[in-house]
């Protein structure tokens, strides 16, 4: 909070006499917080979250304030299951615009992808991917029914689908500058995790 306040004070008035004023924002605003927070117990199940790359994260919050910590290893190595990006496919290979229904063509490749890759993979993790043309709500739902499809594609031959993730425009390959660019991020990932 008192960064924000800083940046908008700052462009009000010179430094020194806008000082006293923030410092005092800066010690009042956790106090009233504190006061007019309602207290309220909430029933909290652990998880543990694993990366698309595989490594493992305890969830001490259920993610409600995005706070977890890596699951390590007595000696303080990571736990991570291996595995990596083994598969990424345009989206415009396989949708129409703003579609999820993959095509004949494109879904005969994916069968075809997920048979030769299945040998050596223990599970597949999909991830969706968009460019930033339309709101972030609208892209994750739409990035979310691809990866959808191409999961059910996978699972139509016997890959073992794990999870299922939505990104829409939030993880851009490169810049959303571009028709090139834009076409780039419009994506499905596929994630091998190893035996």
């Amino acid at each position: 909070m008192p960064v924000v306040f800083n940046q908008i004070l700052s462009k009000a008035c010179a430094p020194l006499a806008c000082a006293a004023t923030v410092v005092s924002l800066a010690l009042a605003a956790p106090v009233a917080a504190q006061e007019t927070a309602p207290l309220r117990g909430e029933r909290y199940v652990p998880t543990i979250w694993v990366d698309p790359d595989g490594c493992e994260h305890w969830v001490m919050d259920d993610g409600a304030e995005g706070y977890m910590t890596t699951h390590m290893t007595p000696d303080g190595k990571p736990v991570c299951r291996r595995g990596q990006l083994c598969g990424m496919m345009p989206t415009d290979q396989f949708f129409a615009t703003d579609g999820s229904a993959i095509n004949a063509a494109g879904r005969k490749r994916l069968q075809e992808w997920f048979k030769s890759t299945m040998p050596g993979t223990r599970y597949f993790v999909v991830a969706g991917h968009t460019d930033s043309r339309a709101s972030d709500e609208y892209n994750m739902a739409l990035s979310k029914r691809r990866a959808d499809a191409v999961a059910q594609v996978g699972r139509s031959v016997g890959a073992r689908i794990r999870d299922i993730r939505a990104y829409g425009e939030r993880s851009p390959r490169v810049p959303n500058r571009g028709a090139a660019n834009r076409a780039q991020n419009r994506r499905v990932e596929i994630y091998c995790v190893s035996r």
